[in-house]
């Protein structure tokens, strides 16, 4: 259960759908069960030929249109389709606790008497609106709470969510970080200077300039106002590439910036090889997954330095951990877009941590354990 699934743009639907075509792959049956613009039931092949069952709502955006906020209203044909499904189903896994499709899911899943497992992806988030606040408190307080108590196993992406899920009252033992993991496969980088060039002039970029890349929604928490102060600097020796929805009219009229809106996973991964290095200056989140994506593309990384980083091991000067601070976001990127040397070094760095670290078949032998867990439970 996920309210966004791909053609619509978004790390949380990017890593559903790399979980059931793997599931797939494995020889499970997969039903993905999301919003979308009609009501359907799609069976969806990919290149190798492994099916996954996409069952679609019909939804309305208003939300994420007019305040950013990703929250789709589901026509009331959700809770006889979810109960269906459930019923079909020997596990439900419910992403994230904040979406009427998870609600639904958690509600069929008890009149059913079928287990399921929540994977949490994001803690509160900042926004300036507080009402938007006070509703992710209520939400979390209430629904959030009901699901995460309930559920077999809770996974997170990493130990600032496990804290997070913890005050909600999900108990300790069966928290599990379990880290997105990235296709090394799709996310690499540029064969040679030949291809890059290719790929500038495809989505309309300089073929001549140092270009660092903004991956994610335009948004406060994201840190776009740090990196578009950081651009217009007078030491910047680069221009920026921004990639995601939200706000637009923040990004018109400036001289140095090349906003590509949102685009399909592969279009990104190819802009990932067109740029040279990444920046997000995000709070609250622990390696999202464009950041584990730009690392296997082989691009120096500058994000905040959140505590939660110190577990992981990383050598400082393979990947920049900054104060998200305005001084700080700039100093980083200056170094790093002015030094062919360093770019290059902590590139390779990137690379090589990501092919080692960010691995999808461990992450499916855990998944895969905690659902027949969950199973042999109910049996």
């Amino acid at each position: 259960m996920c309210h966004y699934y791909p053609p619509h743009v978004g790390g949380i639907e990017n890593v559903v759908h790399d979980e059931a075509v793997r599931l797939a792959e494995l020889g499970h049956q997969v039903t993905v069960l999301t919003s979308g613009e009609r009501t359907s039931v799609v069976e969806e092949v990919d290149d190798d030929g492994n099916t996954v069952r996409v069952v679609r709502i019909a939804a309305w955006n208003i939300s994420e249109r007019r305040t950013g906020v990703p929250f789709p209203l589901l026509s009331p044909r959700l809770l006889p389709r979810v109960l269906r499904w459930a019923r079909w189903a020997d596990v439900v896994h419910i992403h994230d606790c904040f979406y009427l499709t998870s609600w639904a899911a958690g509600f069929a899943s008890a009149i059913a008497r079928v287990p399921t497992v929540l994977t949490q992806h994001v803690a509160m988030v900042e926004h300036p609106s507080g009402l938007v606040m006070a509703g992710q408190k209520l939400v979390y307080g209430t629904m959030g709470r009901v699901l995460l108590r309930r559920a077999a196993t809770v996974f997170t992406i990493n130990e600032y969510i496990a804290r997070f899920v913890g005050t909600l009252g999900a108990a300790p033992a069966k928290v599990v970080v379990l880290g997105n993991g990235v296709d090394g496969r799709l996310f690499r980088p540029a064969a040679d200077e030949a291809e890059r060039r290719r790929l500038r002039e495809r989505f309309g970029l300089p073929a001549d300039r140092i270009l660092a890349l903004f991956v994610g929604r335009l948004v406060p928490k994201k840190g776009i106002d740090l990196v578009l102060g950081a651009v217009e600097s007078e030491d910047a020796a680069f221009d920026l590439v921004a990639v995601g929805s939200g706000d637009a009219g923040l990004l018109e009229g400036r001289e140095r910036v090349h906003f590509l809106g949102q685009q399909p996973t592969r279009m990104v991964a190819e802009i990932y090889r067109a740029c040279d290095l990444f920046v997000l200056p995000t709070t609250g989140e622990v390696f999202p997954l464009v950041v584990k994506e730009a690392m296997s593309a082989g691009l120096p990384v500058v994000t905040t330095d959140e505590p939660d980083y110190a577990r992981y091991g990383l050598d400082p000067e393979g990947v920049a951990l900054v104060r998200r601070e305005p001084d700080a976001v700039r100093r980083a990127l200056a170094a790093i877009a002015g030094d062919d040397a360093l770019r290059e070094r902590m590139g390779s760095y990137a690379m090589q941590y990501a092919a080692k670290q960010f691995s999808w078949s461990e992450h499916m032998t855990t998944l895969v354990h905690h659902y027949r867990s969950a199973g042999a439970e109910r049996r």
